[in-house]
């Protein structure tokens, strides 16, 4: 079918863009996998944890974190709800301003994160850094950095 390369893309182009997205859900599906199972913590639930435990004070307004984790407003409340639930995470008020919400890092959520990190980090060293091979790791750091427009850290 030549319908998407009737828009303007080759069959390397679009190759090349389905194979970054395949890598992408192989890697996000095993580091999400093993997090679950060694944990039973969502990948999603690691990424916000990670965010607060590098933030001052181990907080961040809720606005900043759906930013830095790639989450809807609706879609990190739901998530600090359960990570509250389990203790992992508190709100607190945003003293100047009463809008505001902070997510903070509770004692709980610093000790879980510091159990998952190991797994964590060995899933990605398998499913990506070992399949590199000497010096691809900076050339995919600079390709990948000029497709990473964002504003956050």
């Amino acid at each position: 079918m030549t319908l998407l390369r009737d828009e303007g893309l080759t069959a390397e182009e679009l190759a090349v863009w389905r194979m970054m997205q395949r890598a992408q859900v192989r890697i996000t599906r095993h580091l999400e996998a093993e997090l679950l199972v060694a944990h039973d913590l969502p990948l999603a639930s690691y990424e916000v944890l990670v965010q607060l435990a590098e933030a001052p004070e181990r907080r961040l307004r809720m606005n900043d974190l759906a930013g830095r984790v790639l989450l809807s407003r609706s879609g990190l409340t739901r998530l600090i709800d359960r990570l509250q639930r389990d203790g992992l995470v508190s709100r607190e008020a945003c003293a100047n301003d009463a809008r505001g919400l902070f997510a903070v890092l509770t004692d709980a959520g610093a000790e879980r994160l510091a159990e998952a990190t190991p797994t964590y980090l060995r899933g990605v060293r398998t499913q990506f850094l070992d399949l590199l091979g000497a010096g691809e790791i900076t050339r995919v750091r600079a390709m990948v950095a000029k497709l990473d427009l964002s504003d956050s850290p």
